[in-house]
């Protein structure tokens, strides 16, 4: 029954704290599309790859007291930290939930800012689409963000980065 909160709970055990909601929606999205064992459907929204599943299983893991979620007031907007709570991880521990490989993808993920990983799910979401396509997707539906060409290269390198991680043969 719980199986895909259990998958969402491994990720804050192994990531730790994750801050912010999108960062949140992005790493999820972008573990999906490296073939982790994640169910949530996504879309297309205003800062990407979003799933209402997702946030409907994290406010279920808050209610559970198994996830922390902490609000912070930052100048005009309002961020979000979560964590797994030792109620959390003892759950986590007695149902054994293994999935090779994600920490590693998930703390490099956790490292990243999140408006890179809105350009990588982005980029990940339109992967279908030629890469110029793909630059003119973004220069459409990311104007305000400015991504440069730079950042659009560095991100095709990070996803091959990732790719590597997964698939190391």
């Amino acid at each position: 029954m719980l199986h895909d909160h259990q998958k969402l709970m491994a990720v804050f055990a192994k990531a730790g704290e994750i801050v912010g909601r999108k960062k949140l929606q992005k790493m999820i999205f972008i573990a999906k599309k490296m073939n982790f064992p994640f169910e949530e459907k996504f879309e297309f929204h205003f800062y990407g790859p979003y799933s209402e599943e997702l946030t409907l299983r994290v406010e279920e893991l808050c209610n559970f007291g198994f996830i922390e979620e902490k609000k912070e007031d930052k100048g005009g907007y309002s961020q979000y930290r979560y964590m797994i709570t030792s109620s959390g991880r003892e759950f986590l521990e007695s149902e054994s939930v293994n999935i090779p490989l994600l920490e590693e993808c998930l703390t490099d993920m956790n490292e990243q800012s999140a408006r890179f990983l809105e350009l990588v799910s982005t980029i990940l979401y339109f992967e279908h689409l030629p890469k110029n396509k793909v630059a003119e997707k973004i220069a459409e539906l990311k104007g305000k963000q400015n991504y440069s060409l730079e950042e659009i290269d560095e991100a095709y390198d990070y996803i091959q980065s990732l790719k590597k991680t997964v698939y190391p043969n």
